[in-house]
Formats: C-alpha cells, sequence, structure tokens
C-alpha cells in the first residue's frame, strides 16, 4: 500500500454509517433500561440522538414511548444499524435476518463467543461466515458499543457511556479493552481532552483496529486517533496506516500492552531472540505517525500538545518561572527528555534584564522572581515575548501565575501569541480546580496546560520528535526504493532447516556480502596437508547443519598457528561435535582466515505478520545481554539502514570514539540493505539469517563476514 494513495484507495471500508447512522434497531432490546439491551436505548433517548430508534423484541409493543417490532423482517427500511444484545447462541440466526434485510452494519454486544474458545469460537466462525455471504460489516461480538459524542448516538452499555461529563472535541479513540478504553476517555475528559468517537471493537471477527484507524484517519473532523492495542496479526497493514496518517499528519497516540505471539518461531538464530517480544512493534510504530504513549496522562497530555497547532522548528527550549527551583526542576527533565536549553542572545539577555528586576536571572531558565505579583505580571509577559522572538528558542514553556492577576494574565498572553508560530505550553503549577477558568480560557486558545515539570516536558518533547519525524518522512524519496543491485538467482537447496556455515556464506555471496576467505575439508584431508592451507593464524570450526551454535558446542578453536595444531585441533572439535550431539552430520572441516574490525551482528527473520525483518547491534553476549539493537522492515535503501545504525547507543564506537578512527559505516550500510533486499527475493524460502559476528573495519576498507546462519522454510 503507498501511503500517497488517495483515500478512496486506501479506506477500503467505509464505516460511516456507523458514526452517524439515520436509523438504528435494537434487537433483544428491554423494557427494563438499565439491562444490557435497555441500555442502548435510554442513552439515545438521554443524549439526544435525532435518528429513528427501533427496539426489536416480540414480547412488547413499546418500549420508552417507542414502537417495538416483533422481528427484524418488519422494520421499517431504510435501516441503517442493528444493534445486537441477545445471548450468543441467538446471535448467528439474528444476523442472518439482518443480512437478508440489507442492514449492513452491525454491533454485536453479546459475549460467549470467541473468547471462552470451544463452542463459542464455533459460533464466532458461523458470525464470520454469515458476514462474508451477506457483505455485514460487524463490530464486535463482545464489544462495548460506539459512540459518537458529537451527535449523542450512543450504542452500547457500561457505565462510562452514560456519564454527562464526556466531552467532544476532535479526538477519536479506537480500544480492544472496551471497559479501560472507555475509562480513558472518561478520564481525559476530566482533563479538558474532547473525543468525537469511541469504538470498542471486542473480538474483532470481521472489523479491526486497524479497520477503524485506517477509516478515522480520513475524517477530516478527526485530527488525532488514540489507540488502545493488545495485538494484531497484521503487521504490515500498521505499517502501511502508519505511514498514511504521517502522510496526512494525523498522528496516531498508541497504548500498546502485551507482547506479540510474533515471536514465537523456533528462535535457531541470535535474531530471532532479539526479536521476541515487542520490538517489532515499536518499529512498526517508528515508521509511520504513530506515538507510543505509557499511560492516559501521558496521552491527555501529548494530545494537548498535539492540538495546539503549533509545531517547533527543532528541539531549543527558553524555560522561565517565577521560582528558581521550579525552573531547575523543568530544565532537568527537558534535557532527560532530549531537548536543550539554548544559551540566549545578547539581545535577548539585555531585552530580559531591561523587563524584570534586578535581582531575576536572565539566563535560560529564566528566573523572574515573585515580583510579577506586584504589577499583574505585565513585566512576566513582557519576558516570556521577548524570550520566545530568541532567534535560538524553539518552543517556550512559562510556568503559570495564579489568583486574580492570572486572568489579564492569560488575556494578554493569548494576544501576543497570535503572532508566533512557536509553541507555548504552560506548566500548570497549582490544582486544576485553581483558577480553572484561566486553564480553560488558555486550552480553548490552543496553550496547553499541563501539570508537573516532567509532564509538562515530556509532551514538548514528544511533540518535538514527532514534528522531527514528519520533517524526515516529507524528505522521503517519493519514487520508492531503488535496487543498488538485480535480483540473483540463488541455488537455494531444496531442504528445510538450518544450513552450515559454510553452505550459508555461499548464498550470500551473489548479493555481495563479503566473507572471510575459507577451506571446507574432510578429517583425512586435513591429517594429509603438508602446508598452511591459509596464512596462519587461523580459525577451525566443525561444519554441521545440526550445531547451529558452534561456541555452545565447543567447536571453534581461533588463532591456531600451525599445521601440527591444526590436525590435532580438528580431531579434538569432530569429537567435541559427536559427543555434543552424536547424530549430528559432520560435513567437514572448516578453516578461515582470522578476521579484526570491531564485532556486529546483522540478522533478519521472517515474521508471520511483519514479514521479513533486518536487525543489527554489536555482536557478542552484550547484544542480547543489553538488547542494544536496531530494526527495519525489508527491503531497504542504504540510508534506512544508516539511520538504523545510528539508534543503537553503542554507535559512538563506529563513528570514532575517544581518537580511535571512524569505521566503515557506508560498507556496513550497504550490508544491511542487500541483507534486507535477500530476505524480500526469497521471503518464500529464507526464515532465519544470522551473520554473526560481522567485522566493521575502518573507513575506506570495508566488512567481512566470520560466521553465518541461514535456515531454510
Amino acid at each position: 500500500m503507498n501511503p500517497t494513495q488517495p483515500a478512496s484507495a486506501l479506506a477500503s471500508k467505509d464505516l460511516s454509517a456507523f458514526l452517524t447512522p439515520r436509523s438504528i434497531a435494537i434487537i433483544g432490546a428491554s423494557n427494563d433500561l438499565t439491562r444490557i439491551g435497555g441500555q442502548p436505548i435510554k442513552l439515545l433517548a438521554d443524549f439526544g440522538f435525532a435518528g429513528k430508534v427501533y427496539p426489536v423484541n416480540p414480547k412488547y409493543e413499546q418500549i420508552n414511548g417507542l414502537t417495538c417490532y416483533p422481528d427484524v423482517a418488519s422494520l421499517p427500511k431504510p435501516c441503517d444499524v442493528a444493534l445486537i444484545a441477545l445471548s450468543g447462541s441467538q446471535v448467528p440466526a439474528i444476523l442472518e435476518q439482518c443480512g437478508q434485510a440489507g442492514i449492513l452494519s452491525v454491533i454485536v454486544l453479546s459475549a460467549g463467543f470467541g473468547e471462552v474458545g470451544g463452542e463459542g469460537l464455533q459460533l464466532q466462525q458461523k458470525l464470520k461466515a454469515i458476514c462474508d455471504q451477506y457483505h455485514i460489516r460487524l463490530n464486535g461480538p463482545n464489544c462495548l458499543g460506539i459512540a459518537n459524542l458529537t451527535n449523542g448516538f450512543r450504542a452500547g452499555f457500561g457505565g462510562t457511556l452514560q456519564m454527562k461529563t464526556l466531552k467532544s472535541g476532535p479526538v477519536a479513540m479506537v480500544t480492544q479493552s472496551g471497559g479501560f478504553g472507555f475509562g480513558i476517555v472518561s478520564t481525559a475528559s476530566d482533563y479538558g481532552l474532547g473525543f468525537n468517537y469511541v469504538i470498542s471493537t471486542g473480538n474483532e471477527d470481521n472489523l479491526t483496529t486497524l479497520d477503524w484507524v485506517e477509516h478515522l484517519i480520513e475524517r477530516p473532523e478527526v485530527r488525532i486517533v488514540t489507540i488502545f492495542l493488545e495485538g494484531t496479526t497484521e503487521g504490515r497493514r500498521l505499517i502501511e496506516i502508519g505511514q498514511r496518517a504521517m502522510a496526512l499528519d494525523k498522528p496516531l497516540l498508541i497504548l500498546k500492552v502485551g507482547n506479540t505471539a510474533a515471536g514465537s518461531q523456533a528462535m535457531t538464530s541470535h535474531t530471532a531472540r532479539l526479536t521476541a517480544g515487542p520490538e517489532l512493534f515499536r518499529a512498526a510504530f517508528a515508521q509511520g505517525g504513530y506515538i507510543e504513549v505509557r499511560d492516559i496522562d501521558d496521552l491527555v497530555d501529548v494530545s494537548k500538545a498535539i492540538l495546539s497547532g503549533k509545531k517547533p522548528k527543532g528541539r531549543r527550549v527558553g524555560v522561565i518561572t517565577m521560582s528558581g527551583g521550579a525552573g531547575v526542576l523543568l530544565a532537568d527533565r527537558c534535557v532527560e527528555a532530549g531537548l536543550s536549553l539554548p544559551q540566549f542572545t545578547e539581545e535577548t539577555t539585555a531585552g530580559l534584564r531591561s523587563v524584570m528586576v534586578p535581582y531575576a536571572s536572565a539566563n535560560n531558565p529564566v528566573d523572574a522572581t515573585a515580583n510579577g505579583y506586584n504589577d499583574h505580571f505585565a513585566s512576566y509577559s513582557k519576558a516570556v515575548k521577548i524570550m520566545l522572538a530568541d532567534p535560538n528558542v524553539d518552543a517556550a514553556i512559562a510556568r503559570a501565575p495564579r489568583g486574580k492577576s492570572a486572568k489579564p494574565w492569560a488575556e494578554g498572553l493569548v494576544h501576543m501569541l497570535k503572532d508566533s508560530d512557536k509553541p507555548v505550553v504552560i506548566n500548570w503549577g497549582t490544582s486544576p480546580n485553581d483558577n480553572t477558568d484561566v486553564l480553560e480560557y488558555l486550552e480553548a486558545n490552543g496553550i496547553p496546560c499541563l501539570l508537573t515539570p516532567g509532564r509538562t516536558a515530556h509532551a514538548l518533547a514528544t511533540l518535538a520528535n514527532y514534528t522531527q519525524r514528519k520533517k524526515d518522512y516529507a524528505l522521503r524519496s517519493p519514487h520508492g526504493l531503488k535496487r543498488t543491485l538485480a535480483k540473483p538467482n540463488l541455488p537455494i537447496p531444496q531442504c528445510s532447516g538450518a544450513l552450515g556455515e559454510h553452505a550459508s556464506k555461499k548464498l550470500l555471496a551473489p548479493y555481495g556480502i563479503p566473507a572471510v576467505a575459507e577451506l571446507l575439508l574432510t578429517l583425512q584431508q586435513v591429517d594429509a596437508l603438508t602446508s598452511a592451507p591459509l596464512a596462519w593464524p587461523v580459525a577451525v570450526k566443525i561444519e554441521s547443519a545440526d550445531i547451529p551454535h558452534k561456541t555452545e558446542a565447543g567447536v571453534v578453536r581461533l588463532g591456531v598457528d600451525s599445521l601440527e595444531t591444526l590436525k590435532k585441533c580438528a580431531h579434538e572439535l569432530k569429537a567435541n561435535a559427536l559427543k555434543y550431539r552424536p547424530d549430528a552430520k559432520i560435513d567437514g572441516i572448516l578453516i578461515q582466515s582470522m578476521a579484526s574490525g570491531l564485532e556486529v551482528i546483522v540478522g533478519a527473520i521472517n515474521d508471520p505478520y511483519f514479514g521479513p525483518v533486518v536487525t543489527f547491534g554489536l555482536g557478542g553476549i552484550l547484544t542480547e545481554l543489553m538488547h542494544d539493537v536496531s530494526h527495519r522492515f525489508a527491503p531497504f535503501d542504504t540510508q534506512t539502514a544508516k539511520q538504523m545504525i545510528l539508534e543503537i547507543k553503542a554507535s559512538a564506537l563506529l563513528l570514532g570514539y575517544r581518537g580511535k578512527p571512524a569505521l566503515d559505516v557506508d560498507a556496513l550500510a550497504e550490508v544491511l540493505s542487500r541483507v534486507s533486499w535477500m530476505m524480500t527475493d526469497y521471503a518464500d524460502r529464507i526464515s532465519e539469517l544470522d551473520i554473526n559476528p560481522l567485522f566493521v573495519k575502518p573507513a575506506g576498507q570495508g566488512v567481512v563476514a566470520a560466521d553465518a546462519l541461514l535456515v531454510l522454510k
């Protein structure tokens, strides 16, 4: 999927009928409005839904003043949406009646399906078959429903939907946990964040979280989509939707919980062990418009920062407070969050000193002191304006005053900021219930007010990071990826499982991935040697597909420097191999030239949900211990590979650390890109690939693979 495609090409499922229906049938309606079948009727009436509501239950002629219909066939037409609130066993028959009546948008609240296994799973399979037959779009089963908070359409049940304090706004929520997701909306409303659409997806028998996200980002009234995600099997689609959201500048705030079964492969290689958790989801989020949040307050704060509408051009922040302690704490939290506090220009410093008392600090962070209380914060406002105008400042954090003068200060600040495109975030220094009218006034005018210095700094840093990713995304080539080499014809053997090291390297060679010089000899050929097979010293290994981890089996010797030692070593290694695994097929003795340089690992797996993924990190046990690795989805170019290299914490070792020469990052990036193409070209055959270690030499001298492992499907 191309993220630059028009909306019609991307949004394959128009779900508007669920959000703005003209009419809805409540099937399984109850005259007890506290029951699950009665709550939707009461909610739709209480919150002013203007469409038609058709209760369906043969037991009643009327419910809550509405005509009650005996069955689906007797409903007036057209009916846009059906909501089913019956026992699970009754749902398939009712769903088929909906299909026959032409009601093709259905919400199933009922539980007892795939989540309970056994017969429930069979019931859910019946729903799927009926949906396929009639082209029904089904939300659920086992969901809390759907709400449009802008028009009173609350089609579901539960305490949150009954709350009158829920605010409408430009944020949408899609949640795989109905109770928790709806609770997020409730909590966010208390902090002034409003939602337009809230969707509980339930078991996702038909419509999935990604179907909803794909639809919502195309709606002009939605500026942010928030997602509570437990998992998805549509890894590549997750990436594509994220890229489309980035192109539309529609941030996707995602709260991802739990790990994925995507890492449940056999894990023959080191690489597989490095991708056995949520790493692939994080890599997918990083490639598009996703912003991963960790909790509800994080979601609220970042949403407010985004909705301000102003984006920082960089990470340089000016901080101004009326308390030195608050300023220092804000400065600490900003730096920890990846922001910087630049030095002001001389002009800015002079300007600040001209409007503040002599004992105030004009350095960043600015301590304007409590003197502002003496002039109703007029001097404080001037100081904010002077600081914000500094060319070294991309954004500002100001600590809000309190008391009677806070409102006129806020009005002056709003007026002043109309001429600035730089974002200002207010660190609210008191309770949200103190000067609430001021807080609401500022936020209504696009100036977010956030609690605690840490939350304020984090939200601004997240906004800055997203803005930079948006810039990077815009600079990508619009013409797609270009191959650096044609697809070679690999002589892949017709077998499955791991290949030996020598056989694996033979398959790397056509992709131009260099390896150390080596010879594969029988034990008898080694015994017959009369001179050095390669220049001393050499590495000696057992070649066996049955022993992929040679160090653990004791079948590797490094630095062998004589013919006598080589022959003795070969016999010892074979004995160790058969002791480690008596049934191992030994293909010979592998003799290699020794290599030097910085050890790194380049690996790849063919993930069942995300497809081919390439992993990079430093070699050795520290990679697994510290988990200092980066991931990209294949294929990709060398520019992406360089970004991948720079992401790891230890990248300084490649760039020249403490006077040491810089290493050949260009050659390393080329190998990463070529591995990505190899995994893409032969995704139907290659399951895993490890090049470990790959030695990176000084700049201009290239790289060389000392060991490799290919696992075939």
